[in-house]
């Protein structure tokens, strides 16, 4: 396994706004304009865009949602538990890893507009992820969830809420 320290470093992973590191890898020269685009878009969106992301154990990716589906991929370390709650409000969670017949997948898909956290499974390790988001990523598509406005809208999902916000 690669070190946390060796990832970060070699990789120029950086602080992500929702916990743990990233680095964008791709952005596709092409853009979609906004008119073809859903009123969720404000401006033109690139094709695609895919980054790294790297999560310890003793931090969380916290509650958040995109507009666009994102497509979770796994590299190494452990097994990596997505929770998300749906527009709808519907709870699930998906284990992303290479164990398959444990219940794990190397490749999940977040619909957009869902809530989702991510927490590394196994203690004193890390997860190192990639995420595709089609069309491009934009930060004016990403929300990071208010504590107080999840609970009003999800009162059922009160511990695991409080426990993979940041306020």
């Amino acid at each position: 396994m690669n070190s946390i320290e060796n990832l970060i470093s070699e990789l120029n992973l950086k602080p992500h706004p929702e916990g743990g590191y990233f680095k964008e890898t791709y952005r596709s020269e092409e853009e979609i304009p906004q008119g073809i685009l859903s009123n969720k878009f404000t401006g033109n969106r690139n094709y695609s865009t895919c980054i790294y992301f790297l999560l310890e154990s003793d931090n969380f990716s916290a509650f958040h949602k995109v507009n666009q589906d994102e497509i979770w991929h796994f590299y190494d370390g452990s097994p990596i538990r997505l929770h998300i709650i749906s527009e709808l409000g519907i709870y699930s969670n998906q284990l992303i890893g290479i164990d398959i017949q444990n219940g794990q997948t190397p490749q999940f898909v977040v619909k957009g507009g869902s809530w989702f956290a991510a927490e590394v499974e196994a203690p004193s390790s890390y997860s190192f992820v990639g995420c595709t988001v089609s069309p491009g990523f934009s930060f004016d598509d990403f929300e990071l969830a208010s504590r107080d406005r999840l609970l009003n809208m999800f009162p059922e999902n009160n511990k695991l809420i409080k426990r993979l916000t940041r306020g």
